[in-house]
């Protein structure tokens, strides 16, 4: 029996869109959009992605200031406590990303380059 050959290496792109010298949006800051909207709290989303809080809500902070909208809304805490949502603003912006991401793992130069990669990459 023959064994099954080793899958060809492939090429996954990681989009960073920049505004100056700020990342004002790239993958991990699309995964965080995608768990404030999932948990409606900055605060679960961080844990979830096992950083801190403070750290979530300096990427929230760096998003918000990029774009002319922002894109979390927060509100404080209470007898109900305090939450965070997407804006519309933020929801259009993590569609278009996704959507680019999705446009450009399908391109076909991506295929092209991945067809000239090594079988075997070197680590």
């Amino acid at each position: 029996m023959n064994p099954l050959p080793e899958p060809r290496p492939r090429l996954v792109p990681r989009l960073r869109l920049k505004t100056g010298d700020t990342i004002a949006l790239g993958p991990g800051k699309a995964q965080l959009l995608e768990l404030i909207g999932q948990y409606h709290s900055i605060s679960a989303a961080a844990r979830a992605l096992k950083m801190s809080y403070r750290r979530a809500w300096l990427l929230v902070d760096t998003m918000n200031s990029c774009f002319r909208q922002p894109l979390v809304l927060t509100s404080t805490g209470g007898s109900q406590g305090g939450g965070a949502t997407l804006s519309a603003e933020g929801l259009k912006v993590l569609s278009l990303y996704r959507q680019y991401e999705k446009t450009v793992a399908e391109c076909p130069e991506l295929a092209e380059l991945t067809a000239m990669l090594n079988d075997t990459p070197e680590t």
